[in-house]
């Protein structure tokens, strides 16, 4: 299939290319329309009972959340005759911005205390807006034209904006501008290494070719999702990082493999040919083994997730059609002249025996020793792990410095924070039940953390109690009391929501389908690795050393993001003592992704090398010696393009960025160069072995 692929591009490479890139430029335009709608949120599972309680106190209770909240703080305290004036003028400035449908404050509401903080000193004004639940380009823009307008100082006030709008635009035009700032760093700094790693400057541009075109269509096939579903503006960095990533990878295993055949004395397009029947159908298949990784985010109800499984899905589509179908019709248009514009000579011929060879030979020798060595290595790593704790992205993803941070920090400092985010106790059609209901209360009061109840609001026949806890509303300490809450025996129908509910569905949603996930990457990764391979041992012996690097990666990050460690590698950032769940797994299936993509560059060589006649050792060795270069070269350059990522404000931004970077390298260094041949070398023969009657489901190389 891929050798008649291959003569197809070769006798229709111009074509080819032309359609190809006349799609990417349409695709790139239409796709940068998707930059307005996309989503900070998406950390809620919307089929949860948090959020039915949510939709029914907004329709049934017409209970409408204020979209931005100002902190309005002054020396002379609230009650100051001056004070309120100013702060009536500011808040009826603020209701004639367009937009706004109804503002309210301390002064305005007869001085409520809830709107007021502990000291007496600050006061609350809350903004609303009529905005469709998707209107998320109208809802950062509010945002910001409030914080433009009035954050700061007012009349002798110092005003802070701060609530969802206004942390929504804070983050998403960080995000924007710190992808900017990432991606001109990224790509000058990769384009250099593409030069050396290649010793040519026609070669060095073919991986920013595959990558930069991946990143564009990714875009487009974005903006198309964004009509049916909502997607969260982070999947913009990964579409970014793994464009790039995978562009590299991808590129440089074509272009070597291209090489390699011209200078054994083939003819462009017979190299081009082979090229395509051995390191194309690598590309393709290592792929698929991380496209099948990133849709297994697709399980989990969050659609912060959801949209990382839309976007890896996307950009590894197309980095395989650009690397096995776009790359060789160029290739075959260059021909010899892809080696134009030397730099470094001993780059352009690779070479048959050299240290990679000798490495391998050497790790042979003395397997066992190396085995110990490499898993002690990682098992300190994955020590820290022992300390994670979980929580979701806040306001303090954002530097400490960011105004929003600040007004967000005020209100959990000085204000009484949990009468603000009480637990919601909905009980439709309550009315006639009341004796009932106060019977669930009485036993709710009895909670640990539960410090009031509050009285019964009625709306029709249904009934709605605000209940306060002592512990923060995101926290593992609020998971256990919404979990006793639920527990009890209470009327048919109750619904328990609120901003605790919210967060312990979540991380519910998150746990529940999680075996789902696991399973899914295990048994499909095992299929199209045995598929590849032939091999029974190395699927299983390629899950166990992924998953030791992945432990060890979450150790580091752990002791990084949760102890604060490093901080002046990975710059400045608030320790909060927690990791986001979602962020944690977006790293490990991306770090899982991406080493199944090495597992399977070394393999397919050393495959292939077994296949033509050489031991298991020599086929190890010269697999070794013809892949690790490009493996190496590879996990530096991705490494690079993520690093970049940690030059971010963002927090989960940093962490992604060094996670990955991390990751990809101790996967080309210690894993595939130091424990794949010690392992190989232990299991000899056994290596290749299946059952008879599998065998005939394997791929023919």
């Amino acid at each position: 299939m891929f050798e008649k692929l291959g003569s197809f591009i070769v006798r229709r490479r111009k074509g080819v290319l032309i359609i190809f890139l006349l799609g990417t430029l349409a695709a790139g335009a239409v796709g940068s329309l998707a930059f307005g709608k996309l989503d900070s949120g998406g950390y809620s599972d919307a089929n949860s009972e948090s959020a039915q309680a949510t939709k029914y106190v907004i329709e049934k209770f017409k209970v409408q959340e204020p979209i931005i909240t100002l902190v309005v703080d002054s020396k002379a305290g609230v009650s100051d005759p001056q004070v309120a004036a100013n702060a009536l003028a500011l808040e009826k400035e603020i209701g004639a911005v367009k937009g706004i449908s109804k503002v309210y404050s301390y002064w305005s509401t007869g001085g409520a205390p809830t709107m007021r903080s502990t000291d007496g000193k600050a006061g609350f004004i809350l903004v609303y807006a009529n905005l469709k639940s998707n209107d998320f380009d109208g809802f950062s823009s509010l945002g910001n034209t409030i914080q433009q307008k009035f954050d700061g100082n007012y009349k002798g006030l110092e005003v802070y904006a701060g609530g969802g709008a206004v942390i929504t635009h804070a983050i998403n035009h960080r995000i924007e501008k710190d992808l900017f700032l990432a991606e001109s760093i990224a790509i000058p700094l990769t384009f250099l290494l593409l030069i050396f790693v290649f010793g040519a400057m026609v070669a060095s541009v073919m991986p920013l070719f595959v990558g930069v075109t991946a990143i564009l269509g990714s875009f487009f096939l974005i903006y198309l999702l964004t009509q049916f579903t909502n997607v969260s503006v982070f999947a913009l960095n990964l579409i970014t990082g793994l464009g790039l990533g995978l562009g590299i990878d991808y590129a440089l295993l074509m272009v070597n493999r291209f090489r390699e055949e011209l200078h054994h004395g083939k003819s462009v397009e017979d190299s081009v040919i082979t090229t395509v029947a051995t390191a194309g159908k690598t590309v393709f298949y290592s792929g698929l083994t991380v496209f099948v990784t990133m849709a297994s985010l697709l399980f989990f109800p969050l659609n912060f997730l959801k949209s990382f499984g839309y976007a890896g899905i996307a950009v590894i589509s197309l980095a395989v059609l650009g690397a096995v179908i776009a790359l060789p019709a160029l290739l075959a248009l260059l021909g010899e002249k892809v080696d134009k514009g030397v730099v470094r000579r001993s780059a352009i011929t690779p070479k048959e025996d050299g240290r990679w060879a000798q490495t391998a030979r050497t790790v042979m020798r003395r397997p066992m020793p190396v085995v110990i060595a490499a898993v002690t290595i990682l098992g300190i790593m994955a020590m820290p792990v022992a300390n994670i704790a979980f929580a979701q992205i806040d306001s303090r993803v954002l530097p400490a410095s960011d105004r929003a941070a600040i007004s967000s920090q005020m209100i959990e400092t000085r204000f009484d924070g949990l009468l603000g985010s009480p637990i919601e106790v909905v009980v439709p059609n309550g009315v006639g039940h009341e004796s009932e209901i106060s019977n669930f209360l009485n036993q709710v009061k009895n909670v640990a953390g539960v410090v009031r109840i509050g009285a019964f609001e009625t709306y029709g026949k249904d009934i709605r109690v605000q209940v306060v806890s002592s512990v923060a509303s995101r926290s593992t300490a609020s998971e256990e009391v919404i979990h006793s809450i639920r527990a009890l025996d209470k009327p048919t129908g109750t619904l328990i929501g609120g901003a605790a509910a919210d967060f312990t569905d979540s991380q519910d949603g998150i746990a529940n389908k999680l075996p789902f996930a696991l399973g899914w990457i295990a048994l499909t990764v095992l299929i199209l690795i045995f598929i590849f391979t032939g091999s029974i041992i190395l699927p299983l012996k390629a899950i166990i050393l992924n998953a030791l690097s992945l432990c060890a990666t979450l150790g580091a990050i752990t002791w990084i993001f949760i102890d604060g460690h490093l901080k002046w590698l990975v710059g400045d950032f608030t320790v909060t003592g927690t990791l986001d769940t979602g962020s944690v797994i977006l790293v490990a299936v991306v770090v899982f992704g991406l080493s199944m993509d090495y597992e399977l560059f070394l393999l397919s060589r050393i495959r292939e090398e077994h296949l033509s006649g050489k031991t298991n050792v020599e086929s190890v060795a010269v697999g070794l010696q013809r892949s690790a270069r490009i493996i190496t070269a590879a996990a530096l350059l991705l490494a690079v393009v993520f690093a970049t990522f940690m030059t971010s404000g963002v927090t989960s931004i940093k962490m992604l960025g060094f996670g990955v970077a991390l990751a990809v390298l101790l996967d080309a260094t210690l894993v595939r160069a130091l424990l794949v041949p010690a392992l190989m070398r232990l299991f000899g023969e056994r290596n290749w072995w299946a059952p008879k009657w599998m065998q005939r489901f394997t791929l023919k190389h």
